[in-house]
This record gives structure tokens, C-alpha cells and sequence, in this order.
């Protein structure tokens, strides 16, 4: 189980989280609606140690993941799929897989895991990462993560800008995950798609975590959806 725990962090000497505290386990799809600027992909930057947390704790099965540097987060098992993908444009679909598996010495097995879940990326293993289509960045970038086999996958608007059957793949992909054991954070704009595939939802205001309740229990009633997000 991944536990963010009561954390303060900031950009500086501007404060953007007040105390978020969320807990992740395995087989579960955590989902965090807010508006933007509530400080959503700040505490997935805050969990992969892209940001240091002044106050509280980030653990995963009872180790502190705060006080580790940032490059030893994912080899611990978290696999983080970032807004806008943050691919190596210039290197190969192959070679940036080859970076996901080197994280966690991960070997064959795992490349043809990852493949045969985007099998698309295999006609494309020697082209540019920075050349394929936007939803074949978006595996690309998926897959990547996925290479250090991950215990926890946090996703940050994973389907930003995608035509609708590639959003339906990457759902089709999270749900997977989600069956193979692996605890999900997904960040998403896309209510209908996150009330689809959600346990529970945690909304962020204002930096802080407000409430959380289950998808079930939104799509029965939807108010709090336009009391926090205003839809």
C-alpha cells in the first residue's frame, strides 16, 4: 500500500500543498478530481520525490519514500506516466523502453510484457519517440512505466488530447493494471472516463485533500461533482 501521509510542500516560498494525506492498495484505481491549479500533479511530484515534502511522509509498504533522492523512487516499484509524457524524443521506441527496464534491471520477460500490452509499439521499435502519433506517445510513455513492473502507477492526465478510441485503450490498459494487483492514482479531467473505472475519488481544493468517497456512490449522486469541480 502506497501512504501519503498529512504532507506540506511547496515551489520555493510558495506553499501548494497543505497537509494532503491519500492511500493507495493494491487492485485499486484512486482517482483525484479538482480544478486546475489545486495542486493535483504537485502531489504526484511529491510522491515520485520530484519535490521535496517539508512536513509528513510518502511511503510504500511501511518504507519512507520522502528522505530517498528522486532516482530511487521508481526502483522501489512506482511507475509514473507524467502530463505531457516527457519522452526521449530523439531516441528510439526501443530505446526508450530499454530505459524503463534498465530502472529496475528489469530483463526479456519484461520488454515482451510490455509489448505484447502495446503491440503497436512493436512495428515501431526503431522509429523516433518524438515521431509517433499522440497516442502512440501516450503508450510509449505507459509502457515505459510499466517496464519497472511496478507496484503503484500514477497516471497525470493520461488522456489529454487523444481521439476517443485511443482513450478507450488506455482505459482498457489501467483496467488491466488494475487486475494484475498494481494500486493506480490517476489524475483526469474527464469525469465520465474516471467515474468509469474508479474505486474511489479523492477531490483537492486548494491544496489540501477535501473528501473522499467512492465512484458508486458519485454516480448515484453526482452533487459533489459540481460542488468541488463546478461540472
Amino acid at each position: 500500500m502506497l501512504e501519503v501521509k498529512d504532507i506540506h510542500v511547496a515551489y520555493g516560498p510558495v506553499k501548494a500543498l497543505y497537509g494532503v494525506s491519500l492511500k493507495a492498495h493494491p487492485s485499486e484505481i484512486l482517482c483525484l478530481l479538482g480544478r486546475n491549479g489545486a495542486g493535483k500533479t504537485t502531489i504526484m511530484k511529491s510522491i515520485m520525490g520530484l519535490l521535496p515534502v517539508s512536513e509528513g511522509s510518502v511511503s510504500l509498504e511501511g518504507e519512507n519514500l520522502s528522505v530517498l533522492p528522486a532516482h530511487l523512487v521508481p526502483r522501489r516499484g512506482i511507475g509514473y506516466i507524467p502530463q505531457g509524457r516527457r519522452l526521449f524524443s530523439e531516441l528510439t521506441v526501443d530505446e526508450n523502453i530499454e530505459i524503463g527496464l534498465m530502472t529496475r534491471k528489469q530483463g526479456a520477460d519484461t520488454r515482451e510484457w510490455v509489448l505484447d500490452i502495446f503491440p503497436r509499439l512493436r512495428d515501431r521499435l526503431t522509429q523516433q519517440a518524438g515521431t509517433l502519433s499522440g497516442g502512440e506517445q501516450q503508450m510509449l510513455a505507459t509502457a515505459r512505466a510499466l517496464c519497472v513492473r511496478p507496484k503503484v502507477l500514477l497516471l497525470d492526465e493520461p488522456t489529454e488530447g487523444l481521439q476517443p478510441s485511443m482513450i478507450e485503450q488506455i482505459r482498457q490498459v489501467i483496467v488491466k493494471m488494475k487486475e494484475e494487483g498494481i494500486a493506480i492514482i490517476l489524475v483526469e479531467q474527464r469525469v465520465d472516463a474516471v467515474l468509469s473505472i474508479a474505486d474511489r475519488v479523492t477531490f483537492i481544493e486548494n491544496g489540501k485533500d477535501v473528501e473522499t468517497t467512492t465512484a458508486a456512490a458519485l454516480r448515484e449522486d453526482p452533487r459533489k461533482l459540481s460542488k468541488y469541480l463546478g461540472v
